[in-house]
């Protein structure tokens, strides 16, 4: 037995020992395997072993000390978990002998967590169900869980998207005080707003909405009138903020959930029906609040003069995209011969004033490469039933160039305030660049030269590359390196679209950002009050909007893997959209779905290259690349993934040069 002093040796040996061990702080990088990364706050990852995973969750932030293992490697020892941010999480009941489980579909858990006796909820084997980390498993490894609600069972109509919400922690009911708000706003409060003198009667101009037929939240409505010089063209916008109070509930869940989301069925608002359907939807032969946007568009499609008005309008029509098209065709059908002239005469200015819009875009700007769309049609259990072609016309065309026309005069006008709310995007990624030039010396010499880092450049660049004639297909490589766009105070280029400066105020009853730099040029003319957004808040809108593309990207993953098993083995035709080292995937042109083709599956043995993005067979040359054609036949859906597996029936031969 140790006696008092050989005790207090071994503490303070303990005590010292601590005090001089080195650890770096850092956040939890979880893999597909079991084995993980710390990400240190100084820049560099460190290798996290299976056993000190176990210790972790994805995200956490923790304290680890390094140690030289095997042939000078280093890994990392967990030393303190600092704090954990994953605590809710989603997955399916599992049983196995006497144990009770959750196997988490969340990204990066790669293992089964224990769920205790009286923290089951009465779950079934297979319930898809959402949790809550009881015990975090730092000491030991083992960590528990506590189920929080049963979401459903596999099969059950609408479970995919119940599924969905939970993974997201989204949700379709509001806050009580939220419906109260929503509940006291009606008719009578536009008829008051209307009555503002700052506030002009527009409701005789013909004004009218474009939009899909099913479309309820109509937040644009378009007139054009021809001029000296061009024309007039007049953009009205949805005026959700007349009647949301800055700071009110309204618009702090607005916030909080950052966008509408078109989830495949059935979409989750951003606002309360009632305000987005409903009161500040710009509906037929209603009177409707509106912030519109006057601009002069020059006969080259230039930019003029403009002015922003807070108005009443009343739409005098909701049309389709296909009746625009028809008119703008030339066609003469019932329908259109029904429309007032007043209107015909305004969608035909509108149509020569967006040509000249688009025309001076696709020389001074750049314009979005058209890709096929596809629409999921969904059924009375609510999985797919059909999927459509989307077919974009002149009618689409013709709106989005309104759109932009608007959004970059709002920009510009926050330009002249010194800030507001910008949409930035910096062309291709920085972790790219020697990439990209050892591309460009390969297979495109003379754009070497360009300063891709520019907005210039950038512009030049993606121009030009569509015109080059390789063996690699440069444009789509390249638009594989681009960087995602961000939200900034300051005004910034848009590269993707070539333009100086960006914003879009267009979609506030879709979009917070929208919503919110109405109220910036609210508060700049006419002194409206308004909530101005921090640093943080901004970072925390980007998050928010991210998580929404992930959502509604996740239920059609699940609900298009759920449709292929409807495939039969019959050839089908495609082109190949993304390479990996692993394998390639193909996108159908039938509809739009994308199936994975694995190297493993094909002769021999492929390595990537990560310049062209190809992948090439060691031996005998063979190549898949972008953009190249491919018959495939279905293989079957990896239901852990969720993911449409191809087989490979034939590939179009790429053509090299003879040396």
């Amino acid at each position: 037995m140790l006696n008092a002093d050989a005790l207090n040796q071994l503490r303070q040996l303990k005590t010292d020992i601590k005090e001089n061990k080195v650890v770096h702080p850092g956040t939890v990088k979880a893999t597909n395997g079991r084995f993980g990364f710390v990400a240190l706050d100084e820049g560099r990852d460190v290798f996290l072993p299976p056993e000190e995973m176990q210790k972790v969750l994805p995200g956490d932030r923790v304290n680890i000390t390094e140690h030289e293992v095997e042939k000078g490697k280093i890994q990392g020892e967990v030393d303190e978990l600092l704090e954990s941010h994953l605590t809710t999480f989603v997955g399916r009941y599992l049983v196995k002998g006497k144990g009770h489980f959750v196997a988490p579909e969340t990204p990066g858990i790669n293992r089964w967590i224990f769920i205790p006796p009286k923290e089951r909820m009465n779950a079934e084997p297979g319930d898809f169900i959402y949790c809550q980390i009881h015990r975090h498993p730092f000491k030991d490894g083992k960590g528990q869980a506590k189920v929080l609600r049963v979401i459903g069972k596999e099969g059950e109509p609408g479970i995919e998207r119940a599924f969905t919400l939970a993974n997201f922690d989204l949700t379709d009911t509001w806050p009580e005080a939220v419906q109260q708000q929503a509940d006291t706003l009606n008719e009578d409060s536009i008829v008051a707003e209307s009555e503002n003198e700052d506030r002009e009667d527009l409701t005789d101009q013909p004004y009218v909405t474009i939009d899909s037929p099913g479309t309820q939240d109509m937040d644009d409505a378009l007139m054009a009138t021809p001029n000296a010089t061009g024309w007039t063209l007049s953009i009205a916008i949805a005026d959700p903020g007349a009647l949301v109070e800055p700071g009110s509930p309204a618009e702090e869940e607005a916030f909080n959930r950052a966008t509408a989301i078109y989830f495949p069925g059935e979409p989750l608002p951003m606002l309360p029906e009632g305000i987005s359907t409903r009161l500040c939807s710009l509906m037929p032969d209603t009177p409707r609040l509106a912030l519109v946007c006057d601009l002069q568009v020059n006969n080259d499609g230039s930019l003029g003069d403009y002015r922003f008005r807070q108005a009443t309008i009343r739409s005098k029509g909701k049309l389709s995209y296909e009746l625009v098209a028809h008119l703008i065709e030339g066609r003469e059908d019932d329908d259109i011969k029904a429309l007032p002239e007043d209107v015909s005469n305004s969608l035909d200015q509108l149509h020569q004033a967006a040509t000249a819009l688009r025309k001076w875009r696709a020389e001074h700007a750049l314009l979005n490469t058209d890709r096929p769309e596809f629409r999921l049609r969904l059924d009375e259990n609510k999985r797919i039933r059909l999927i459509e072609p989307a077919v974009q016309n002149e009618a689409h065309r013709l709106v989005e160039e309104c759109m932009v026309a608007a959004n970059r005069c709002a920009a510009d006008f926050l330009q002249q305030q010194g800030e507001g709310l910008f949409i930035q995007h910096p062309g291709l990624r920085d972790d790219r660049a020697d990439n990209i030039r050892k591309l460009l010396e390969g297979y495109a010499p003379h754009l070497t030269e360009v300063d891709a880092g520019s907005a210039e450049g950038f512009k030049t660049l993606m121009k030009h590359s569509e015109q080059v004639e390789a063996e690699v297909p440069v444009k789509a490589i390249l638009s594989r390196q681009l960087a995602r766009a961000e939200m900034r105070f300051e005004p910034a280029p848009h590269q993707g679209m070539g333009l100086a400066a960006y914003t879009t105020f267009t979609s506030p009853l879709r979009k917070f950002s929208d919503f919110y730099v109405h109220r910036l040029i609210k508060a700049a003319l006419w002194n409206k009050p308004m909530k101005a957004l921090n640093s943080q808040q901004l970072e925390a809108l980007q998050t928010a909007q991210f998580r929404a593309r992930q959502a509604a990207n996740t239920l059609e993953t699940w609900l298009k893997a759920d449709y292929a098993k409807t495939l039969t083995e019959e050839p089908m035709e495609g082109t190949i959209s993304r390479t990996m080292p692993s394998g390639f995937f193909v996108r159908l042109d039938a509809n739009g779905l994308e199936g994975f083709v694995n190297c493993k599956d094909l002769d021999g043995k492929y390595s990537f290259d990560p310049v062209t993005l190809r992948l090439v067979h060691n031996k005998n040359g063979r190549i898949f690349q972008l953009d190249q054609r491919a018959t495939v036949s279905f293989a079957g859906v990896d239901e852990a993934k969720r993911q449409i597996n191809f087989r490979l029936l034939d590939v179009e031969e790429v053509q090299t040069p003879e040396k």
